[in-house]
């Protein structure tokens, strides 16, 4: 009989994606994640199978959290505009005032495993394309409104967001906070 598990497991996949998320998928050592989750290396593969096993459900749980932050903040109160510029200023002031400028665990994915990874590509794709719906759906609800142009296309404008969401999550480890809010007007002159 084998000893019971004494640790949450929705919790050592939080801990685990917080490692991947700062390290990257092969920068991260299974000593790495045994020391962050506080479980030992071979209940972490009891548990949860391989490393790779591991990145993967860390992967799930940042697009269910992305996804549920990105689609209650696009529906607050405002215009299109306001709304998406609040929501671009919130994924930089993210980067800019965490401990390390790690970006985005979806685009840093995208730039490690991306193309070379079927599952991994997937999977990013999924997460930018549920961004991407959400965006669509903000704009859409804007033109009904009547804050966003009637001739604007709202799924080319959402795309190109997300191309600029992915750019500034990129800049954002290198860049300053005064040059990524100029990227954020410029991105939001098509709304």
């Amino acid at each position: 009989m084998g000893r019971p598990k004494n640790f949450e497991p929705d919790v050592v996949i939080a801990q685990a994606m917080e490692t991947f998320w700062t390290h990257g998928y092969a920068g991260t050592s299974p000593a790495e994640l045994a020391e962050a989750t506080g479980v030992a290396k071979g209940s972490l593969y009891h548990a949860f199978g391989s490393k790779r096993d591991l990145f993967d459900k860390a992967l799930a749980l940042y697009d269910r959290a992305g996804s549920e932050m990105t689609e209650e903040f696009l529906a607050r109160p405002g215009t299109a505009k306001e709304r998406i510029r609040a929501y671009l200023e919130l994924l930089v002031e993210a980067d800019l005032n965490g401990p390390v400028r790690r970006g985005c665990l979806a685009v840093n994915t995208a730039l490690e495993l991306g193309g070379r990874d079927e599952e991994a590509t997937r999977a990013v794709r999924r997460m930018q394309e549920r961004t991407i719906h959400l965006l669509t759906a903000r704009i859409e609800q804007g033109k009904r409104d009547g804050d966003v142009a009637p001739e604007v296309d709202a799924g080319t404008q959402a795309r190109f967001l997300m191309n600029t969401i992915v750019g500034l999550r990129v800049m954002a480890r290198t860049f300053d906070g005064p040059t990524l809010h100029q990227i954020i007007e410029t991105a939001l002159t098509g709304l």
